[in-house]
C-alpha cells in the first residue's frame, strides 16, 4: 500500500519535541560491530528508520544477530561471518559502504557491489577505496562491484582529498586491526565521527585526535564488547527549529547537543529568528521579519548540505533574496523545482540557487525526490495555508522518525493517507 501526506499549513508551530537518536551515526556505529569476536555491543536510543532496518538486515545476513526494541538495539557478532554483501540490501542505501571497512579487517575480504548504485567518483566511495589501498588492501571492481582482499592490513599515513565523512568512518574501523599506527589526514570532523571514535575507544581501540582533521589509531588484536548512546540528530533537530521560523511559531528541540547547531542557529539568527539555548535544549522564535541571508555549504562545522535544502525552502518566503551555494554535494537542488511548483522564486545557477523571496507559497501536488528534500517540502507546506499533498514518503522515513506525529504535537495540520501512486514504502 502506498500513502502520501497531507499538508493544512498556514498555522504557527509552537511546543516542544524531543529529538530522535542521530541516523548517520548509528550506521557506523552499528557497522563497528562487525569488528567484534563472540562479542556484544549495545547501542541506546537508537532512530526507527527505514536506513537502520536495512543495516540491521545487512549485518543479520553477514552472520550477526540483531535485537531492537524501543529504540535499544543489541548486537551480537560471532566469530565466524560471511564476508560477501547482497546486492538487494546494499542498492538500498550508500551507507551500506560502512561495512566494507569493518568487514575486511575481520574476515580478510570483502565483496560490496556499489552502494545505493553510484558511479567510482561521483559520491566518494573512491576515497575509501584509495585509502584501503593505503592500508595494504588488494582493490578489484569486478561486475559493478568491489572485491577487497588482505592478508595482513599494515598502518599508514592516509591523506584524503577531501574530509569524506564515509571515507573517514570506514579508514577508522579498518584501521582498528591494522599493525602499527595509521594516521588519517584531512579526515571530516562531523559530531557523527566522534560518536564513532568514543565506540572504538569503548572498545579497546586507542583513537586521538577526535573533532580535529587529524586522527592517530593504534591497531589492536582484538575488541571488548560494550555499550554506547547514539548522539542526538543534529539535521532533525534543525529542521524543526526551521519548521518553527517557516510558520511563524516558537519551537523548542530538547534533548539535543546546542553546539552541534551553531551553523544553523547562527544563520537563523542573521535571518531574524530568536534563538535560546541551554545545556540541552534550543529554542527557536520569530522575532523579526523574516529576511533573506545568503550561505554556502561546508563540511562540519560548516554550515551542512544536510539543511540546504529545508533552508532554502524559508529563504524562499523571506524578503529580499539570498544567494545559496552547495560547497558539498553537486545534485543537491532537486528540491528546487518542487518549490516552484508551490510558488517559489528561485533560479538555478550550476551548484548556486538564487533565491527570490515571495510574500507566500501555494499549496501543490509535490514530490520527495531525497530525503532532505522531503523535508525541505513538508516545511514549504506548513508554511502556506493551502493544502498540499507530499507524496514520495518512502525518503522521508528514511531519515525522519514518527514525523507526522511530531508536526502534531506542535500543532500541525498533517496527516498520513492512502495513495494510489506507486512507488512509497512504509514500515
Amino acid at each position: 500500500m502506498n500513502y502520501k501526506m497531507l499538508i493544512h499549513g498556514g498555522k504557527p508551530l509552537k511546543g516542544s519535541i524531543d529529538i530522535q537518536g542521530a541516523k548517520n551515526a548509528a550506521l557506523p556505529v552499528i557497522a563497528s560491530s562487525l569488528l567484534l569476536r563472540d562479542k556484544t555491543l549495545r547501542l541506546r536510543r537508537v532512530p526507527k528508520l527505514q536506513d537502520i532496518f536495512t543495516m540491521a538486515d545487512l549485518l543479520r545476513h553477514l552472520g550477526a544477530s540483531v535485537h531492537f526494541k524501543d529504540n535499544e538495539m543489541s548486537i551480537f557478532v560471532p566469530e565466524e561471518l560471511n564476508w560477501e554483501t547482497p546486492k538487494s540490501l546494499v542498492r538500498k542505501m550508500r551507507a551500506s559502504s560502512l561495512v566494507l571497512g569493518p568487514l575486511l579487517a575481520r574476515t580478510k575480504r570483502a565483496i560490496l557491489p556499489l552502494p545505493g548504485g553510484c558511479a567510482i567518483g561521483s559520491r566518494p566511495i573512491d576515497l575509501h577505496l584509495k585509502g584501503l589501498a593505503r592500508l595494504g588492501a588488494n582493490i578489484d571492481l569486478v561486475h559493478g562491484a568491489v572485491h577487497a582482499s588482505a592478508e595482513t592490513l599494515k598502518g599508514s599515513k592516509i591523506y584524503l582529498d577531501f574530509p569524506s565523512v564515509g571515507a573517514t568512518e570506514n579508514l577508522l574501523m579498518a584501521a582498528v586491526f591494522a599493525e602499527g599506527e595509521t594516521v588519517i589526514e584531512n579526515a571530516a570532523r562531523e559530531p557523527e565521527i566522534k560518536n564513532l571514535i568514543e565506540t572504538l575507544n569503548l572498545m579497546g581501540c586507542p583513537i586521538e585526535g577526535a573533532g580535529t582533521g587529524t586522527l592517530h589509531i593504534q591497531g589492536i588484536g582484538d575488541l571488548e564488547g560494550g555499550e554506547i548512546e547514539i548522539i542526538p540528530d543534529r539535521i532533525e533537530a534543525s529542521t524543526y527549529l526551521i519548521a518553527g521560523a517557516a510558520t511563524g511559531g516558537d519551537v523548542t528541540v530538547s534533548r539535543v547537543i546546542p553546539e552541534h547547531l551553531d551553523a544553523i542557529t547562527a544563520k537563523l539568527e542573521e535571518a531574524g529568528v530568536g534563538i535560546e539555548a541551554d545545556e540541552d535544549r534550543v529554542r527557536a522564535f520569530l522575532k523579526d521579519p523574516m529576511k533573506s541571508v545568503s550561505l554556502k555549504t561546508l563540511p562540519y562545522p560548516g554550515f551542512p548540505t544536510d539543511v540546504q535544502p529545508q533552508f532554502t525552502a524559508l529563504m524562499a518566503i523571506s524578503e529580499g533574496t539570498s544567494i545559496i551555494q552547495e560547497g558539498v554535494f553537486e545534485s543537491r537542488f532537486l528540491h528546487v523545482s518542487e518549490l516552484k511548483r508551490m510558488g517559489a522564486n528561485i533560479e538555478l545557477q550550476g551548484n548556486t540557487a538564487v533565491v527570490s523571496g515571495v510574500r507566500s507559497l501555494n499549496g501543490a501536488d509535490v514530490r520527495a525526490t531525497d530525503l532532505r528534500a522531503g523535508a525541505a517540502l513538508v516545511i514549504a507546506g506548513l508554511s502556506t495555508p493551502d493544502e498540499t499533498s507530499l507524496f514520495g514518503l518512502g525518503h522521508i522515513w528514511r531519515g525522519y522518525e514518527r514525523m507526522d506525529e511530531k508536526i502534531r504535537s506542535l500543532g500541525g495540520q498533517v496527516k498520513i493517507v492512502v495513495s494510489e501512486e506507486n512507488g512509497d514504502l512504509k514500515w
